[in-house]
């Protein structure tokens, strides 16, 4: 409800005046800045913003949405408060939420790799912390404009804005790994990660117990009807729940993934286990190739084989089978796990391999839409740079020996026609690979990882270096200043404000207020 409805509701059910004395505009304030009641509630609003802003995608592509990984409630609220100062809304923009980075940056065991060696509750624990900055974000900011309304003579300008407020609390794509464990685990986890606010739910195809990040080597993949399973479960967890818009996104990381742990039950021909073990690698039995003790044999193609197994166990797949297997995960995952969205974990940023994948997948499943990783595991410099030239070379503009593949990383590129060309793609990137190959959602998943790395690289080579306090005040302070970054500001932007507001509310002239003259914060006070 709107701050005027909330005032209007309090004053009729309080027509003599609230309890103990307390002002009825003052109650209507904590609950308009109250944005959500319940981090349940976020999960069912944020969901419906999804199936809009899917809607929205599906009549026009150039309408994707996009999100940057965070590995701490303040990362999402300053990534919010940029994107509303610089477009005024925000409109399309979502939160990621990392398991690389729970892993590597809010693990109580220390930095480790994403294996899914983290505890499951340090995810459920940053959707709650990532929802709380952001609904702190809404009370600081709302608090602001009721300490306007105090002093301005135009009340109804004031209210208005109020009224209008828009809030800071996003979609956030939550990243469930393999499950961590079973598919009953999948689903009991799915209903914390829930209930901490999450309306959009990410899983992979890989084993729980042997998870490897998408870009490393050794994945394992399940077989689909496995997989299909914990897709059901995280759709019982949101149903149970009350979710009932709530997203699911199917990751599938078949293409790098050679691997299997288990042969499925076929139970009749081209069901989902036979899809799923054509694929192997075998070799057949025969005089010349008995079984031997031990061995493992499959009837596959109308033959008796031998699949190749590892001394670990594990089962091969064929090489160059990847892009087959992706497109056989998604059409299952669409059509019989009713999954949502698709990702699909790729080894470089091609637009046209994806547009390829997603063609094929959509002769089956035509609504297929996408969540992409523009992760920071590519070399995303030097694979485009790649694509020029290659393009360069086969249009006939260059010669091989025009460019050295070698040195393409080199800064004399930076300003060469080639580097510019390659910056061009990468800045249409994201709107190339919406229109092109169904990217509902863009995604970085590790940005702040390496963006604080270089803040505090720069900043101590800086510090401790030559430069001393101008490394902090030229590259940080300054440009805080000048950019009209709120966090300049700090003990207002952690809610000092809000403390003082309070106290006041209840005590009023007896109030001991932080925010007096001699608050140091009012040397950032109108000078941008």
């Amino acid at each position: 409800m709107t701050y005027t409805q909330t005032l209007s509701n309090l004053a009729a059910r309080y027509p003599d005046g609230a309890p103990a004395g307390i002002d009825i505009e003052t109650l209507a304030q904590l609950k308009t800045q109250n944005t959500f009641e319940t981090h349940l509630d976020i999960a069912k609003a944020m969901a419906t913003v999804m199936r809009k802003d899917m809607a929205a995608y599906d009549a026009d592509a150039s309408q994707f949405t996009q999100s940057l990984g965070c590995w701490s409630g303040f990362h999402a609220q300053q990534m919010m408060r940029a994107i509303k100062r610089q477009k005024g809304t925000l409109d399309r923009a979502y939160v990621y939420l990392s398991g690389w980075m729970v892993a590597g940056m809010r693990n109580r065991f220390g930095h480790l790799p994403d294996q899914s060696m983290h505890e499951k509750t340090s995810v459920v624990d940053l959707i709650q912390e990532i929802y709380t900055s952001l609904r702190q974000a809404d009370e600081v900011d709302l608090n602001d404009l009721f300490n306007e309304l105090k002093t301005t003579n135009d009340r109804a300008s004031v209210i208005a804005k109020i009224d209008g407020f828009e809030t800071y609390v996003r979609p956030i794509i939550a990243d469930i790994d393999a499950g961590f464990g079973n598919v009953h685990a999948t689903y009991l986890l799915a209903k914390e990660m829930i209930k901490a606010g999450a309306c959009c739910i990410q899983i992979e195809n890989q084993v729980s117990d042997a998870k490897q990040c998408g870009h490393q080597d050794g994945k394992v993949t399940v077989p689909r009807e496995d997989f299909n399973e914990k897709l059901r479960a995280v759709r019982m967890a949101f149903e149970e729940l009350g979710v009932h818009d709530g997203v699911i996104v199917a990751r599938t990381d078949s293409l790098g993934a050679g691997l299997t742990q288990k042969i499925p039950v076929s139970r009749e021909a081209g069901d989902e286990a036979a899809e799923y073990t054509k694929w192997l690698e075998t070799q057949p039995v025969s005089d010349l190739n008995p079984l031997a003790d031990g061995e493992v044999a499959i009837q596959l193609g109308g033959q008796l084989v031998k699949p190749t197994r590892l001394p670990n166990g594990l089962y091969k797949f064929r090489t160059e089978t990847g892009v087959e297997r992706v497109v056989e995960d998604c059409v299952a995952s669409l059509n019989e796990g009713g999954a949502d969205l698709l990702w699909i974990e790729t080894a470089t940023p091609n637009v046209a391999q994806i547009a390829d994948m997603v063609r094929q997948i959509r002769e089956k499943a035509p609504h297929a839409k996408l969540t992409y990783n523009n992760s920071p595991s590519f070399n995303w410099t030097l694979n485009l740079r790649k694509q020029v030239r290659e393009d360069w070379i086969a249009e006939g503009r260059i010669k091989p020996e025009d460019y050295d593949e070698a040195r393409l990383m080199s800064a004399a590129f930076d300003e060469d026609v080639l580097g510019i060309e390659a910056d061009r793609r990468l800045q249409a990137f994201q709107t190339d690979i919406a229109r092109e190959a169904g990217v509902f959602h863009n995604l970085i998943t590790l940005p702040t990882f390496h963006g604080t790395a270089k803040v505090m690289n720069d900043l101590s080579e800086g510090y401790f270096g030559e430069q001393k306090m101008l490394a902090y005040v030229k590259e940080i302070q300054r440009e805080e200043i000048r950019k009209n970054v709120s966090a300049v500001r700090h003990q207002h932007e952690v809610g000092s404000d809000l403390g003082d507001t309070f106290k006041e509310m209840t005590g009023g002239d007896r109030a001991l207020k932080a925010g007096g003259e001699h608050n140091t914060m009012n040397q950032f006070a109108d000078v941008a």
